[in-house]
């Protein structure tokens, strides 16, 4: 989807008239004293749809439970403002039908006060309007199409994920960079995830340099078509715009065609110790594979945040299998505990959208943050990682860059550091 122009008057504007149309509708706290939905004295109600079911939840199903287990622990270190949070998780099996069922269930039944990291591309595009229309904030959705990022449409909705335009121009710049004169083949789930990561692959290498194009469709677990395509056209790099399964099953296909290209992979797909599992004992075909990321490696010991979320993992989640799953869905939990924060003890839906749109939020990610009042796109970069020797690991330095045709550049800030009891400030 095109990003639509930004300029600074037409998002106050939007701003202006949300605010003017809660405060008609009785629904939002004003001078008043009327009751914000979903926030009392002691709790703060949001909610999510997230494929715990379905041809989405290998992995994914880990999120929601991590970002659980973080507001849990913040619950234990006194809560925001003295409020408990509770996260509504609702099974939408990655099914866009499905998501309108239980987002609605969640507005309009459960009064959420937010719904906070909706997970994916074509389920999450299904309810933009929807949510826009009842004036719930729409944070940090799980996914990195360019749809999120539209503030003078939706100005209540902001991303999370590393846009997929960007994310497709830093795998490509690998290709060009340390992979030049190789026949580059792509696959791409068939929706703006796909398109928005092939628009990103061709602004580098060129319309022409993707000898083979091939989608996939999530109902339809065959893949062997697409991957014998790129067999038959020769090609020696493959890069995936692919779900973990849809990942596992592109692999495993090619290993049965003998068809051995290297495999670049974006963040949606290339976490390891999911792969891994799916794989079962065809795990070593992930060998050499170059994935993006933009926050810390689950194994990284020596991290501050991943310490601090295995602690986190551990007292609040079961000790649960840490993987890259779990990473995400704390770094989110933490992201949104700082903007709550950041809203106020007096918390209404538009002093937590004003604190988001404001920005300067700092925490585990290896990019920026991006947001601002014209810009909900949230982060703007990501590192490559390899597999070797069955472990993942970052190679070379971060990297940042935009949607359009700006280069692919360093990014060389320091990450922030997590605080000592692992409870954001207000800053």
């Amino acid at each position: 989807m095109p990003r639509v122009a930004r300029h600074a008057l037409a998002i106050a504007t939007s701003i202006t008239l949300l605010v003017t149309a809660v405060g008609c509708t009785g629904e939002e706290s004003d001078s008043g004293g009327r009751q914000v939905p979903g926030v009392t004295d002691t709790e703060i109600v949001v909610g999510t749809h997230m494929p715990l079911t379905g041809p989405a939840s290998a992995g994914y199903s880990k999120i929601a439970p991590a970002t659980k287990a973080y507001f849990d622990y913040v619950n234990a270190n006194g809560g925001v403002h003295g409020r408990r949070i509770t996260y509504k998780v609702m099974d939408d099996g990655y099914n866009p039908a499905n998501t309108q069922q239980v987002v609605r269930q969640l507005v309009l039944q459960d009064k959420v006060f937010a719904v906070v990291n909706g997970l994916g591309t074509p389920t999450h595009s299904g309810v933009l309007d929807f949510l826009k229309s009842n004036r719930v904030p729409d944070l940090f959705v799980a996914s990195g199409s360019r749809s999120w990022d539209q503030p003078d449409k939706y100005p209540g909705t902001f991303g999370f994920n590393t846009d997929y335009t960007v994310e497709g121009k830093i795998l490509a710049n690998h290709v060009k960079t340390s992979l030049p004169g190789r026949k580059v083949c792509f696959l791409g789930q068939d929706d703006d995830f796909g398109r928005d990561s092939l628009a990103g692959v061709e602004k580098v290498l060129g319309a022409g340099a993707v000898v083979a194009k091939q989608t996939y469709v999530t109902s339809n677990p065959n893949v062997a078509p697409q991957i014998g395509a790129f067999k038959a056209a020769g090609c020696q790099v493959v890069i995936l715009a692919t779900v973990p399964g849809f990942t596992a099953l592109s692999v495993g296909t090619a290993a049965r065609l003998s068809f051995r290209p290297q495999w670049l992979v974006s963040n949606v797909g290339a976490d390891h110790p999911t792969l891994a599992k799916q794989l079962g004992a065809g795990a070593p075909l992930l060998e050499g594979m170059v994935g993006a990321n933009y926050l810390p490696m689950q194994d990284d010991a020596e991290n501050p945040w991943i310490q601090l979320f295995t602690r986190v993992n551990k007292a609040h989640n079961a000790d649960a299998p840490f993987d890259g799953n779990s990473v995400y869905g704390m770094a989110v939990g933490y992201l949104f505990v700082q903007a709550l924060l950041a809203a106020g003890k007096d918390l209404t839906r538009e002093s937590l959208l004003a604190a988001v749109a404001k920005g300067g939020f700092q925490g585990p990610g290896l990019a920026p943050l991006r947001f601002s009042a014209t810009d909900h796109s949230g982060y703007g970069g990501a590192r490559l990682s390899q597999v070797s020797g069955g472990k993942q690991s970052y190679f070379g330095p971060a990297y940042e860059t935009d949607e359009g045709d700006g280069p692919v550049k360093e990014y060389a800030v320091t990450p922030a550091t997590p605080p000592a009891n692992g409870v954001p400030t207000v800053s």
